[in-house]
């Protein structure tokens, strides 16, 4: 009902249609939980709806960026290439969608604006930009780690006579720049898959860089049905095996460190992981991410790469990255990014030399200069993690807002609950592995934990879950202490919120691997939950 009349009444509430959304839905109709969900979007797909920019692709191979809950969808879905692009992963969450008939109880076009806690129903009362309101017991935000797109506060950007676009935010009929002069500001992974795209179409590309970053060439190319077959006929071993890993992707980690061996064989390894291509080049060695010497070997390898493959020495120099150890920031993956800067119509503009001062009518002014543009492309990136929760006026006990209790950065337990605001789940939270994994390994595993407590409260007939504050402050400790002990926090990265002026600076998500975070998880489940509490009516149990 719409208005001010008595709200829907619902179990529970998903916000967003993406993979975790899709799952989420699956998982709660076989438990009997009546369930729908909000999305924003006209379509399923969450990332990959949104993000159709030029050249957008996974950089988690095809064969394991999917889903491993059904081997009925793992046997029948054939990817067309070794790097699935976005129209293709797309079409891959409608296909889930339509066979596990899930858009009956999807709610498309409608965007939860607040969500409050009613403490006498203990029911969140939820309202959306329709005018819809809904009271759910539960409420659970599958809003994806990077779906608040952002546009950087540059002067003069409405009063440009030309296009706009953003990379997270792209057209959905797709945007021909044949003939164009072209400006993309920010070189992150969304610029770096598409700028070797937009180069073979516009007649002028310019790039504004600030910062460089380390991209690995993928080596894409198109999927044989001998290594599709090779992980169809062995999925459950795989998968399993895929869910202990560091980052749940499965590959090669040499357990050697790089300053172990001699350095012919450390440079034979690094040419091995380069030339077979991809993110598995951080597992060369076991110690790239917590020793910076070995962390140099590799920076210093693909430096050395870089100044090979392009061909200007001085356009080469402004395109090492040298502010922070390779892999703190997530590693790119490319298709001839370096070699599109040797292209005699694209040009490379240093903003840490010559800053943007402005967006002129005519195009963009860094350095006292004006480079002219028919189209703009913002490839800024987003608000990490907390931006889509925030943007809706959550408001737990006491009236307490999601912002306040996160006005120093995002504080959660395990990434999947924050006190004072019961019976509220995040999927792939901050203080979760999240966006250092394989993202649909951590779906899963969140969307099952969040169902099982779910199951474990229907059977002892608890209406009410809730993490206590000294569970959220030991894990908040803990996921800190990790982080720490890695050079991830040397790198001013949206990890740390540090792309967002005035976000709290604190490294978001949890490193210590998705095979030991599911361990820890498994754990508290089998423990009867130590760290949460359970209500009835009067009824109270604290897990101790």
């Amino acid at each position: 009902m719409s208005g001010n009349g008595t709200p829907e009444r619902i179990e529970a509430l998903v916000i967003g249609a993406g993979f975790a959304g899709l799952y989420l839905l699956h998982r709660l109709r076989g438990l009997g939980i009546a369930a729908i969900a909000l999305e924003a979007g006209d379509g399923v797909g969450g990332t990959w709806y949104w993000n159709r920019y030029p050249g957008a692709r996974c950089d988690v191979e095809s064969m394991q960026y999917s889903f491993g809950f059904s081997e009925e969808l793992q046997q029948e879905w054939n990817w067309s290439e070794r790097f699935a692009g976005q129209p293709e992963i797309l079409a891959y969450a409608n296909h889930v969608a339509d066979r596990l008939d899930l858009r009956r109880d999807i709610s498309f076009k409608t965007r939860a604006t607040s969500a409050v806690w009613d403490e006498a129903a203990a029911r969140w009362l939820v309202e959306t930009d329709t005018g819809r309101r809904i009271s759910a017991r539960q409420l659970i935000l599958a809003t994806g780690c990077l779906s608040s797109a952002r546009l950087p506060d540059i002067p003069g950007i409405e009063g440009f006579g030309g296009a706009i676009y953003h990379t997270g935010q792209w057209p959905h009929g797709g945007v021909d720049f044949t003939g164009q002069r072209v400006a993309v500001i920010g070189t992150g992974s969304s610029a770096i898959q598409a700028i070797p795209v937009i180069a073979k179409q516009a007649a002028q590309l310019t790039v504004f860089q600030r910062t460089p970053n380390f991209s690995i060439p993928s080596r894409n190319g198109p999927m044989t049905e001998d290594y599709a077959q090779t992980w169809k006929r062995d999925y459950p071993a795989r998968r399993a095996a895929a869910r202990q890993m560091r980052t749940g992707i499965l590959y090669h980690l040499n357990p050697v460190s790089a300053l172990a061996v001699p350095e012919a064989e450390r440079r034979a390894e690094y040419e091995a992981r380069w030339a077979a291509g991809g993110t598995a080049f951080m597992a060369a060695f076991s110690d790239l991410l917590t020793n910076r010497e070995a962390n140099d070997t590799a920076a210093d390898f693909v430096r050395e790469k870089i100044r090979g493959l392009v061909h200007d020495p001085e356009v080469a120099e402004i395109l090492l990255p040298r502010n922070h150890p390779i892999g703190a920031k997530r590693i790119c993956v490319d298709t001839a990014y370096y070699e599109t800067f040797n292209l005699p119509h694209v040009t490379l503009v240093d903003v840490r030399r010559n800053p943007i001062s402005r967006i002129t009518p005519e195009g963009v002014e860094a350095g006292g200069a004006t480079h002219a543009a028919d189209s703009i492309v913002f490839a800024t990136g987003f608000d990490a993690m907390t931006g889509t929760i925030l943007a809706i006026d959550i408001r737990g006990r006491g009236g307490l807002s999601m912002r306040e209790a996160w006005a120093e950065g995002p504080r959660t337990h395990l990434g999947l609950m924050v006190a004072g605001f019961p019976n509220l789940f995040l999927i792939t939270g901050p203080g979760s592995p999240s966006v250092l994994s394989n993202m649909i390994v951590s779906i899963e595993q969140h969307v099952d934990w969040v169902c099982d407590s779910l199951a474990h409260r229907q059977r002892h007939g608890f209406s009410v879950m809730e993490t206590t504050p000294k569970a959220q402050d030991d894990w908040v400790a803990h996921v800190n202490e990790v982080a720490q002990r890695t050079l991830y926090p040397q790198a001013n990265s949206w990890y740390m919120g540090a792309n967002i002026p005035g976000k709290p600076q604190l490294f978001m998500p949890y490193v210590g691997g998705v095979g030991t975070y599911r361990q820890l998880c498994d754990e508290i489940a089998a423990g009867g939950y130590p760290g949460f509490v359970f209500t009835a009516g009067e009824q109270v149990r604290a897990a101790e």
